[in-house]
């Protein structure tokens, strides 16, 4: 199938695209590495009047170090989020994440900013963002409107930007040095959707979990803080009988749909399986000095 006709601007400035947007509406559509767009253009899931690229705009570009936090331009790659210094010191769960997205072609074209707005509820940087109680900041013709990554992803592909708003960065707190982060998932083949993964931020006092954030993904219409795992979790021995409870726990906290991959009780199977295996990874990760 062939993409509808549309039309197609080149933004100059984060200016000219809110202008763009402000006249266009719900008509259309912003552009930035494309490879989500162009392919729901193909299947005519998508039908704007007009993209709006912004591609090359530089204020979407680079990462930096801000006092406590690493903000990350809406623009960058997932290869670049893969080879960062940055984000190998302060971010490293974005850093394990990058392997796990589609391919290295894909990696080398998608923009984080452009995987957030999208919203794919099987993706893996919508949960580390929730895992790492990360800040995205949107921008309009109005100004900048800052949003918890936890309150930003509401239904099936379906965020809390507004129509006339583009994510312009994201920023994630710096990881201190008794903290650290798990991202496993499991998939029929390498590149493939998960079909169901997990993220797991925590600090760690030995075999202890302290606020534990334990996010799945590809089991719901959205990335999915399970609470009740978490708190199965926190302050407590995370030995067999521990982990056993907060699997347990999973059965309040998810409540999967089928799909093409299998029905609701395997994808509680895999997520249960998955907490497991995060909490053991997460307990044997040597401890790293990145503050």
């Amino acid at each position: 199938m062939k993409a509808p006709p549309f039309g197609y601007v080149r933004a100059n400035s984060m200016d000219h695209a809110f202008r763009l947007l402000a006249e266009y509406g719900e008509g259309s559509k912003v552009l930035a590495g494309g490879q989500s767009l162009l392919a729901t253009l193909a299947f005519r899931l998508s039908e704007p009047s007009l993209l709006i690229d912004i591609s090359r705009l530089s204020e979407l570009a680079g990462i930096t170090r801000q006092d406590d936090f690493v903000r990350v331009g809406a623009g960058t790659t997932h290869t670049m989020l893969g080879r960062d210094s940055l984000i190998q010191a302060h971010v490293p769960l974005l850093n394990d994440a990058v392997p796990y997205i589609a391919h290295t072609a894909i990696r080398n074209r998608g923009t984080i900013g452009g995987a957030l707005a999208f919203a794919d509820p099987a993706a893996e940087l919508p949960a580390c963002c929730v895992a790492l109680d990360a800040t995205i900041i949107a921008g309009s013709s109005r100004g900048e409107r800052r949003i918890r990554a936890s309150a930003f992803f509401v239904g099936l592909f379906v965020t809390a930007l507004e129509p006339d708003e583009i994510i312009i960065a994201v920023e994630f707190p710096v990881v201190r040095t008794d903290e650290r982060s798990v991202l496993m998932e499991i998939a029929r083949r390498s590149g493939d959707y998960a079909m169901a993964g997990v993220a797991l931020w925590a600090r760690v006092d030995g075999l202890v979990l302290h606020a534990p954030r334990v996010v799945f993904f590809g089991v719901d219409d959205r990335p999915v803080l399970a609470s009740g795992a978490g708190t199965a979790l926190d302050g407590k021995r995370a030995d067999a009988a521990t982990v056993e409870l907060a699997q347990t726990a999973l059965d309040r906290d998810l409540d999967p749909p089928g799909d093409q991959h299998g029905g609701p009780a395997l994808k509680r199977q895999l997520a249960r399986t998955l907490l497991a295996r995060a909490v053991a990874q997460i307990l044997t990760q040597d401890k790293v000095a990145r503050a």
